[in-house]
């Protein structure tokens, strides 16, 4: 099975490569649309600023390649800041439109909690994701385990939509979209490939589901 993880210039490509290559997948890290025709599924990783990232996505003509990745109903994965490019818009550094395939809108943690306490952004560290609803592909999650991720972020997802967000987690009493899903469009605000044993499962899931689709053909 085939993955090709988009090249923007932006990501921790390595990480994510390793946790897909123990997945037993082939991996092609490019920005080629010859060579991403040819994959099964895909990841969008992202470390960084928002403005830039689509910066280099309108460049590079990424953008367009991923909205018909999602015309063309194959699996794609965001991960962190490829999480957030999939939402309407942010305002991070001020206002600049993202790929607009999730419903919601990118904004900072507030910095300050209900007792008016500062709180640290970016959040970062361990927290545990609340399932609203199970998807097909994670049938089998057992809620009983652990379901602590790894986020490290300083921006989130808001106004979203209820049906998209399939789990979530809470800083500082925020409520933060933790793993979302519109379609064969998955994303994830925490890394996986960090988060331990579950981020393994959950990553393994997504893969189980690619490999499953590409079977289907």
């Amino acid at each position: 099975m085939k993955i090709g993880v988009i090249d923007y210039g932006m990501g921790n490509l390595y990480s994510v490569e390793q946790a897909l290559l123990r997945l037993g997948c082939e991996v092609s890290i490019t920005a080629d649309p010859n060579v991403l025709d040819q994959m099964d599924g895909y990841v969008l990783p992202g470390v960084g600023a928002f403005p830039d990232a689509m910066n280099r996505l309108r460049d590079s003509g990424m953008d367009l390649y991923i909205k018909q990745i999602e015309k063309n109903n194959k699996p794609l994965l965001g991960i962190c800041l490829g999480m957030q490019l999939l939402y309407e818009d942010s305002m991070e550094n001020g206002w600049t439109e993202g790929l607009g395939i999730l419903t919601g809108h990118i904004q900072k943690f507030e910095e300050q909690d209900a007792q008016q306490n500062r709180i640290r952004i970016p959040h970062m560290g361990w927290n545990p994701l609340s399932f609203t609803h199970q998807p097909a592909w994670l049938q089998d999650l057992d809620k009983e385990d652990s379901t602590h991720v790894y986020f490290v972020h300083s921006y989130l997802a808001q106004k979203t939509l209820q049906k998209e967000v399939v789990a979530s987690s809470t800083y500082a009493g925020q409520f933060v979209p933790g793993l979302v899903q519109k379609g064969s469009i998955t994303g994830m605000q925490f890394h996986p490939e960090k988060s331990g044993p579950f981020g393994k499962y959950l990553l393994a899931k997504w893969v189980e589901q690619v490999n499953e689709r590409s079977g289907q053909k």
